[in-house]
């Protein structure tokens, strides 16, 4: 198998979370960058990393980066590339693209040539003038970024956030990859109690399952390279066999989730058997300042709502205030909150231990992070309930 650069994009915030996933299946030669882990790998890198990567948003492949002031420069540079050993004849091939801080600043223009360089490349290849499009799916962006073009192949398709357990939506859902990346920062493992508050459609919970039970986040949806000759089928069936191998059974969890809306519990149990994590999570409606628990050590990660108008934004602080009150009394729990407020550390009356600015969507937030002590070491034939 041969060796490629591979790209995984992510939001901003979350790269080194990406970077450490990468890391732990195997691929530790990376460059870290603003939304993107650049890494290496052959083909079997491309079935594994999109079926195990929880909080990339997509996996890449880099087809080839110059420098590119001029449109016959992006045209002769784009056409030299290895197109012909990707690309089938009856591919449908889109180009996308993106210029920021570039001479080249028109996108429409730089998709067209990028487009023209390429079928040029095809037609030195199958020795035709016209292509039909109608096969398998290979996607391809050209990013301008300082003057330095970037061609990529999408392996993915659809967004990696898109599991295929989330068939209805409800309001302002948090992305699945968002609420990864929370877990994995915040270094819960499942050891411990977990309770998120704010559940909604149960994102973080069942996200939380998934990351105890070992389940690979992309089990139930195909890929967009699943139909591409370079990279065999035998490979995707490989890797989804180890993924099922891989589960872990038996697991007993304890991950609570909650939300003050009714129709949210409902499709968050929903959500939660589609994942086939039902049995694993406890959700019931609740109000937040009802939240209490018997175990003395737990972790609360939650994504409180924000209230981005004016009337809705004196109402989230008046929601910090009562989360201030409620949490007080689980004052051996570590807390994680992703919340946009600026003033929120002040309202929510602590500073944070460590806050990470991250992007939810588009909306500029800041993961602040209080922790709890350390439980003790346990001693066999003890527990960690908290006396009452």
């Amino acid at each position: 198998m041969s060796k490629m650069h591979l790209i995984a994009t992510s939001a901003f915030g979350i790269e080194s979370v990406v970077g450490r996933e990468l890391q732990r299946l195997g691929y530790g030669d990376q460059h870290i960058e603003n939304g993107k882990v650049t890494f290496s790998g052959d083909e079997s890198a491309i079935c594994r990393t999109n079926l195990w990567l929880r909080s990339s948003d997509r996996v890449l492949v880099k087809m080839g980066e110059f420098k590119a002031l001029s449109f016959e420069e992006l045209f002769e540079q784009t056409k030299a590339l290895p197109w012909d050993e990707w690309i089938p004849e009856n591919a449908e091939f889109p180009v996308d693209g993106k210029s920021v801080s570039s001479k080249l600043s028109s996108v429409p223009d730089c998709q067209a040539i990028v487009k023209k360089a390429i079928v040029e490349k095809l037609k030195q290849r199958y020795k035709r003038e016209w292509f039909e499009e109608t096969g398998p799916l290979y996607r391809i962006e050209v990013a301008l970024l300082k003057d330095m073009a970037t061609l990529t192949l999408d392996t993915t398709g659809p967004g990696l956030h898109k599991r295929g357990y989330r068939r209805l939506a409800g309001n302002a859902p948090l992305k699945e990859t968002m609420a990864c990346a929370m877990l994995m920062i915040s270094r819960w493992n499942g050891d411990r109690i977990l309770i998120d508050p704010f559940c909604g459609s149960g994102t973080i919970p069942i996200e939380a399952a998934m990351i105890a039970k070992n389940i690979a986040p992309g089990m139930k949806r195909s890929f967009s390279a699943e139909g591409w000759r370079t990279v065999p089928k035998e490979l995707w069936k490989k890797a989804r066999d180890e993924a099922q191998d891989l589960i872990r059974h038996g697991c007993e969890l304890r991950i609570h989730g909650s939300d003050i809306s009714e129709e949210a519990i409902s499709l968050a149990r929903y959500h939660a058997k589609q994942a086939g994590v039902d049995s694993d999570i406890h959700l019931q409606r609740m109000d937040m300042a009802d939240i209490s628990s018997r175990y003395k050590y737990g972790f609360i990660i939650c994504n409180p709502p924000y209230g981005e108008r004016l009337g809705e934004v004196r109402q989230a602080e008046g929601l910090y205030r009562d989360m201030a009150r409620t949490f007080k009394e689980l004052d051996t729990w570590s807390y994680y909150i992703l919340a946009s407020h600026p003033e929120f550390e002040k309202i929510f009356g602590r500073r944070a231990d460590k806050k990470r600015k991250l992007y939810n969507g588009r909306i500029l937030c800041n993961y602040y992070q209080f922790y709890g002590p350390p439980p003790p070491k346990r001693e066999p034939g003890t527990d960690m309930l908290k006396k009452v």
